[in-house]
């Protein structure tokens, strides 16, 4: 899985570990089994599924020629998970048919879920491109290398790629700022738990995981200064077994309160079953565990999906860097439990104000890392580049980091 967008600039010296780890949210290598049920396939002017790659490419008129000329615009995404997935992939087709709802028989799409970060991507990517569609979208990281190539191969289609940081004169790169939701979702934490020991299931040990897990000790930490979060990796996006036995680990080891940075339900359906409380994250999760959730965190696609087909409809379209947040309307808190006191609710309300604003900076000083050592000094806020950067944990944060001397 808001308009002013904010510059992205991802240090190239992050390249290889970010190509080594496969970084962004929503990443699996095959299929899983959903869990949650599928949205009902639409029909295949809305987003059938392709079941093999169109022949070779042909040469395109620009979107805006065929706009005005009354032909819709075509539009492809490739998934890497399933459609009802229930968090990530699930969030970013809901993203696709807002699009479609707002732009009714001006935009045609289609989609293909569960392609893994591999030659299968190409292959489909290619035949996305060479089909004819006008914008492509890839939505994760291991997509980035073949949608640079293709983009060079097949100049007149848009290529638009989630989490990565390749550009290229038709292609652009995309993401949105999670961390903000997992602040907004840590002030409940803090204010929630009776254990003052809050659980994170992580993914993978790349920036973004390790600054979801660091804003969500930070909010929690700014209504409840005693808190410390346990993190548990499981090192995998999607795997609903690894992320039980994560949760359950947590759990065992006093953490009242669950988080996650994964893609099934299955931390908020442990946190059910063990009488404990969690969250939802990427789409609204409520449904999975109605006694345990507390509150999901989650990203809207739909703004920038609407905003990049429109562009390219109008003839404004442009291969730029964007992350977007709660100003944007891409990141939001929501389905806060009833048991919340009302105090609580207002924190939230108000951080989450502050940050449509502009007045709060969830990164700003002082701040300690883990070690104790300054990490940020009072009045400092932490500008992009340093937060795409982040290796370490603040203060609170117990344990050792993976690969961590």
């Amino acid at each position: 899985m808001s308009v002013s967008t904010h510059s992205v600039i991802r240090p190239f010296a992050l390249a290889a570990l970010f190509a080594a780890t496969l970084s962004a949210c929503g990443k699996q290598e095959t299929p899983a089994p959903s869990p949650a049920p599928a949205p009902a396939a639409a029909p295949a002017a809305a987003g059938a599924t392709p079941s093999t790659p169109a022949p070779a490419a042909t040469s395109s008129d620009s979107s805006a020629d065929k706009a005005a000329e009354g032909q819709p615009l075509k539009i492809a995404f490739a998934y890497i998970g399933p459609v009802g997935d229930g968090g990530w992939t699930f969030s970013h087709d809901n993203g696709r048919k807002a699009m479609i709802d707002a732009l009714g028989d001006k935009v045609q799409t289609k989609f293909v879920e569960s392609v893994p970060e591999s030659a299968d991507a190409e292959r489909v990517l290619r035949g996305f491109a060479a089909e004819g569609n006008d914008i492509v979208f890839g939505t994760t990281f291991g997509y980035m290398d073949y949608m640079d190539r293709l983009s060079k191969e097949f100049p007149n289609v848009k290529f638009e790629h989630a989490t990565g940081y390749k550009n290229g004169s038709n292609l652009a790169t995309y993401d949105s700022r999670t961390y903000e939701g997992a602040y907004l979702a840590g002030i409940i934490a803090g204010g929630m738990t009776q254990s003052d020991v809050v659980g994170v299931v992580g993914s993978v040990p790349i920036p973004e995981v390790i600054r979801n897990i660091n804003s969500f000790t930070l909010g929690a930490q700014s209504v409840n200064p005693n808190v410390t979060t346990k993190v548990v990796w499981v090192n995998d996006w999607f795997n609903p077994p690894k992320e039980t036995e994560a949760a359950t680990s947590l759990i065992n080891s006093g953490a009242d309160v669950l988080f996650q940075n994964t893609d099934s339900a299955a931390v908020l359906k442990t946190a059910q079953d063990q009488g404990k409380r969690a969250f939802g994250w990427n789409s609204d999760m409520t449904a999975y565990g109605p006694n345990a959730h507390l509150a999901s965190a989650i990203i809207d696609w739909s703004p920038y999906y609407t905003k990049i087909a429109q562009d390219a409809i109008d003839g404004k379209w442009a291969a730029g860097k964007s992350w977007w947040g709660v100003k944007e309307g891409a990141i939001d808190i929501v389905s806060l439990a009833d048991d919340i006191p009302q105090d609580l609710k207002d924190k939230v309300a108000q951080a989450k104000q502050g940050l449509q604003d502009g007045t709060l900076k969830i990164w700003e000083g002082p701040i300690l890392k883990q070690d104790g050592t300054e990490a940020l000094a009072a009045g400092q806020v932490a500008d992009d580049p340093f937060l795409l950067g982040l290796q370490f944990y603040v203060k609170g944060v117990e344990g050792k980091m993976p690969g961590a001397n």
